[in-house]
């Protein structure tokens, strides 16, 4: 799966800096207290020039730790309580954060670029609960296809190209049980959250084992195969596709088959016993303004902003505003939905079965 100018005057009691449009805070917080991000290295978060104009504005300092899966991000917040301020969380995952109360409800009054972030995402079940939000959704993307350009004279059109006998031994996928039963799913014409025929799913994935080169678990990964050119096709984050194209000037093309996506929504949360709850809000605040966003996209390459706003500054032939905001596209996809425990251990185990028969 894998994204202001300051303006500032003094109140009786506090500090409102309005580059990156975040709200009131105290000015005791704006002594170098550090904010503790958690998220997906390379992602948005930790951009220097970023984390330099978040600093510049606030006074907060912020202090960045990674993951390489949703299930190792959320044992990192479970067995450290209070080291965290900020948590990036696959939407599909926060009902397990909810669950575990490892994440809490989050003031978005605090937040004056919220009130930009489209109605579909800010309203999704996923990120709220019984009236209150926790969770911000940040950017939404794709699990699509991508290939290394110099293996093919025109782009595929159908998930059933990484069967092909021509690129056996040259094809990639996330090491990722789930996303793989869901694209398995997909390539056996099932809907990802609701798969009636499992059987079929593991007999996709079983035929495909053989023209695996290897698996990825970050953008580095899957950008150091194609950059030595040992890959043809396989599955990738959109955003990342994005950025190996426009960052790292790799020969990487993003493809949406026929058969559709898988799409995720991933959204910052506060973790319960934050020590740092006013700076988190105004980390989250500048995360999902425009102006950090189309920065961020035209530097680097990002997936989807949910803020509106951000969506419609960039250009109107902008991939991620003409490709990804497209009909076509809409009716494609399928949103990953929260899956039970049992679920998950059925596809890790399914998982770890197939993954043996790879050399």
């Amino acid at each position: 799966m894998r994204m202001p100018r300051l303006t500032a005057f003094l109140t009786a009691t506090a500090v409102f800096v309005s580059a990156f449009t975040v709200c009131v805070f105290p000015l005791a917080a704006q002594a170098a207290e550090e904010v503790h991000v958690l998220n997906w290295k390379g992602y948005g978060a930790d951009e220097p020039w970023a984390v330099a104009n978040f600093e510049k504005a606030t006074g907060f300092k912020v202090v960045n730790d990674f993951f390489n899966s949703e299930q190792e991000m959320l044992t990192k917040i479970r067995t450290n309580p209070g080291l965290y301020d900020v948590v990036m969380i696959n939407a599909a995952f926060n009902d397990q954060a909810m669950a575990g109360k490892l994440i809490q409800p989050i003031d978005v009054s605090k937040l004056s670029n919220y009130a930009d972030i489209a109605k579909d995402k800010a309203g999704s079940p996923m990120l709220n609960h019984d009236g209150k939000v926790y969770g911000v959704p940040w950017v939404w993307g794709l699990t699509a296809l991508a290939i290394n350009e110099k293996s093919f004279d025109k782009p595929p059109t159908s998930i059933a190209e990484m069967w092909d006998p021509a690129h056996k031994g040259r094809v990639i996928i996330r090491d990722d049980a789930v996303e793989a039963v869901q694209f398995g799913a997909l390539a056996s014409g099932q809907n990802i959250n609701d798969i009636k025929d499992m059987e079929a799913v593991k007999a996709k994935l079983t035929s495909l084992m053989p023209q695996i080169k290897t698996f990825w678990s970050s953008e580095n990964d899957w950008n150091q195969m194609v950059a030595s050119n040992q890959i043809d096709i396989g599955t990738y984050w959109s955003g990342s596709a994005d950025r190996a194209k426009t960052h790292f000037k790799l020969p990487v093309s993003l493809v949406i088959p026929q058969e559709g996506s898988v799409a995720w929504l991933d959204a910052f949360s506060i973790p319960v016993g934050s020590k740092n709850v006013a700076g988190a809000e105004a980390f989250i605040n500048y995360m999902i303004d425009p102006k950090f966003y189309v920065e961020w996209v035209t530097k680097v390459g990002a997936p989807v902003s949910a803020n509106t706003k951000a969506v419609e500054a960039l250009p109107e032939d902008a991939f991620n505003r003409k490709v990804m905001g497209s009909p076509d596209v809409a009716k494609r996809i399928q949103f990953q939905a929260p899956i039970t425990d049992e679920q998950r251990e059925k596809y890790l185990a399914l998982w770890q079965e197939l993954k043996v028969n790879v050399k």
